[in-house]
């Protein structure tokens, strides 16, 4: 099969490469997929270019944790009958913990545990599908994760990125009043499109006065945060008694100092997700939700780009350059 891969860290143009591979024979309890799609998050890049010393936790890494496909073949103690059935894929390179598995989407097929190909709903294309592992399902968690959001207000920090962006359609769709901050004008139409009531621009704008205007000076219920260490004084400032802040992200500070009492004079919920590792009643909730609201044409999943396989660096170094939408590569 031909696959993407790299054998050592670095720059993408430099360390990525492209050629023939074996292709993989599902094990038992496995399918195999013929991927179409293959969608690239901020964790594949910072894994591939070492990010924070991170070191090649296999001999040859074929990138890439999401996908979407249609499964080619099964292993033993798979039903036969899902044969030729559009999934999108989840956890398919690295993962949390161990060292995770070695073989990613970004080639032609995948070998993959059965209950990590999901049933690719009806009206969303194999792209659109190629997007839901990891923005999708962290955005799901972090807006869902302490119960139901109906009647809540919710900040959401960065609602114009890949996993703010599936937040704010999530929250509203769950029945929560949106507030989304974003960086540009192009941002918060972004934003605004996908339902957020009330757009703050942080560059231009005091989001902590902003926001005790917007709910008349009560605050948030939650707070869903790309980026802990830079926000968390504004976050606390803001955020109703007992209220929760759900951060999937911290790339500005690794390792942020606390201000303990800001926090527990409010008796605030600290809530980390970490998209690798949701559990699995969660999981199987979000692919619910997700299934029911492309059924019923109320999620969109934004696209920034596709590029062909071949172009994977070029796609590396669009996700570093940042961008409205999702970068997909197409395989």
């Amino acid at each position: 099969m031909l696959a993407a891969f790299y054998t050592r860290t670095g720059p993408a143009r430099e360390v990525l490469e492209l050629g023939e591979q074996a292709a993989p024979v599902p094990a038992k309890g496995e399918v195999l997929v013929r991927v179409r799609a293959s969608g690239i998050n901020p964790a594949d890049v910072k894994r591939r270019a070492g990010w924070h010393g991170m070191a090649m936790e296999h001999a040859l890494a074929i990138p890439h944790t999401d996908g979407a496909g249609e499964i080619a073949d099964v292993g033993a103690g798979v039903d036969r009958t899902r044969v030729g059935e559009r999934v999108w894929l989840w956890n398919a390179q690295g993962g949390y913990g161990t060292a995770g598995r070695a073989f990613g989407t970004a080639a032609e097929y995948v070998a993959i545990p059965a209950d990590q190909a999901a049933p690719l709903p009806k009206g969303l294309s194999f792209e659109d599908g190629a997007c839901l592992g990891v923005p999708a399902m962290t955005a799901y968690r972090a807006v869902f994760a302490d119960g139901p959001v109906e009647g809540q207000t919710i900040l959401v920090n960065g609602a114009a990125g890949a996993v703010g962006h599936f937040a704010v359609q999530l929250a509203r769709a769950g029945g929560a009043r949106v507030i989304g901050t974003v960086s540009s004008d192009e941002a918060a139409s972004h934003a605004r499109r996908a339902g957020a009531s009330e757009i703050i621009d942080r560059k231009r704008e005091d989001v902590v006065a902003r926001v005790l205007d917007i709910t008349e000076g009560e605050g948030v219920d939650r707070i869903i945060e790309v980026d802990f260490a830079a926000n968390r004084l504004s976050d606390i400032a803001i955020l109703k008694a007992n209220g929760t802040i759900a951060s999937y992200s911290c790339s500005s500070d690794p390792e942020p100092v606390l201000p303990y009492y800001a926090f527990a004079n409010k008796g605030a919920n600290l809530r980390f997700i970490q998209g690798f590792n949701i559990p699995s009643a969660s999981r199987r909730a979000g692919e619910a939700m997700l299934t029911r609201l492309a059924e019923e044409a109320r999620v969109h999943v934004a696209i920034g780009a596709t590029y062909p396989l071949r172009e994977i660096a070029d796609a590396h170094e669009h996700v570093e350059r940042g961008s409205l939408g999702n970068i997909v590569v197409s395989v």
